[in-house]
């Protein structure tokens, strides 16, 4: 077992290489950059390919390509960068093509600035472009996890035939952890349905368009029953001390961790609150928070946006708990002290 200290940019490039990565396509943006550094890096000397587009467009545009063909192939940008790609990413999921692509959050809208958001969830989560798709997005809180996410990431994009989608911030970009490096490397088998530019592959054909509106309604049929297969396989969460808890907070990222710091805290004073944290965002665990709804009073969701994560577990709730939401914009991050705080103001005041 290795372990190396590394940002949390510098960990997916190291899971997705291990992960079968053959080729990286982007273009640096902050907080991000590092990642396109460290592809840049390393790529070359495995034998693989990087390529710096000339835009965030060109690159994801590059990225159907390469799958097409069946190649590993990721990308990596940040909120300005992932709105310019959205237009390819639904390109991606009509053709259904598997793919990784990594978002290291930041403050917007517009240009806004490069410090710590959560508030491309509902761009990436609901599906940012045209159409009716999902990507599959996991919501890594640490290096480690950015580094494993990726080491797996063509699994599921693979047996789904999906983009996947790392979403993840600022603060766990560039924050440097200890990674663990125990897997051992995974290599690409040869797709079935992709155009290789050989005679086994020659009645292949990769399209995400229909002209008949009954082929096209078939086919977004068969898309929507993916996604409901992977809601029963895909789903990933973590609890904290949630089985007897009359208060649970649900975070992602970032959030996360200093939500954890808070319960802990707020345990070892009699205070029975818990945490739930969703690993991934698409497919959500709704199952398991609905069954914890049952017993709990209270739910807050804590989130660097103004609320988006909170719409999809009010919706779990439907009305059976008492619902809060600690919401942070522009770059501000709570400390674990304003969130015990907060919570001893508004539930055992």
């Amino acid at each position: 077992m290795a372990v190396k200290l590394l940002k949390g940019n510098e960990a997916v490039v190291y899971g997705a290489l291990l992960g079968g990565a053959t080729h990286f396509f982007g273009y640096p943006i902050t907080p991000a950059s590092e990642i396109a550094h460290t592809a840049a890096q390393l790529f070359p000397r495995l034998g693989r390919v990087f390529l710096q587009a000339e835009s965030e467009t060109a690159a994801i545009n590059m990225l159907y390509g390469a799958a097409s063909a069946g190649a590993r192939t990721m990308t990596a940008s940040s909120g300005p960068g992932i709105s310019l790609m959205n237009e390819g990413l639904s390109y991606i999921a009509g053709a259904e093509l598997p793919c990784l692509v990594v978002d290291i959050q930041r403050a917007g809208p517009g240009l806004g600035n490069i410090w710590p958001e959560q508030s491309d969830y509902n761009m990436t989560v609901k599906g940012g472009g045209h159409g009716n798709y999902h990507n599959i997005v996991y919501a890594p809180a640490s290096g480690q996890e950015m580094y494993e996410f990726a080491y797996r990431a063509f699994l599921p994009a693979e047996k789904y035939r999906a983009c996947v989608v790392l979403l993840s911030d600022a603060y766990i970009g560039q924050m440097m952890e200890p990674v663990r490096f125990e897997e051992e490397p995974l290599s690409a088998g040869r797709n079935g349905w992709a155009v290789y530019g050989d005679a086994g592959s020659r009645g292949n054909l990769i399209t995400s368009i229909f002209m008949s509106a009954v082929l096209q309604g078939a086919h977004n049929e068969n898309l929507q029953e993916k996604y409901r297969l992977m809601a029963t396989e895909l789903p990933e969460w973590e609890e904290l001390y949630t089985e007897d808890a009359d208060t649970i907070i649900a975070a992602f990222g970032i959030t996360s961790r200093i939500c954890r710091s808070a319960v802990l805290t707020l345990r070892q004073k009699g205070y029975k609150t818990g945490l739930y944290r969703p690993k991934t965002l698409f497919p959500f665990p709704s199952a398991r928070l609905s069954s914890l709804m049952d017993t709990a009073e209270n739910i807050i969701t804590a989130e660097l946006n103004n609320g988006h994560m909170a719409q999809d577990v009010e919706n779990i709730s439907s009305g059976r708990n008492r619902t809060l939401r600690y919401n942070w914009y522009g770059g501000l991050v709570p400390s674990e002290a304003e969130i015990e705080k907060r919570i001893m103001r508004d539930i055992y005041a």
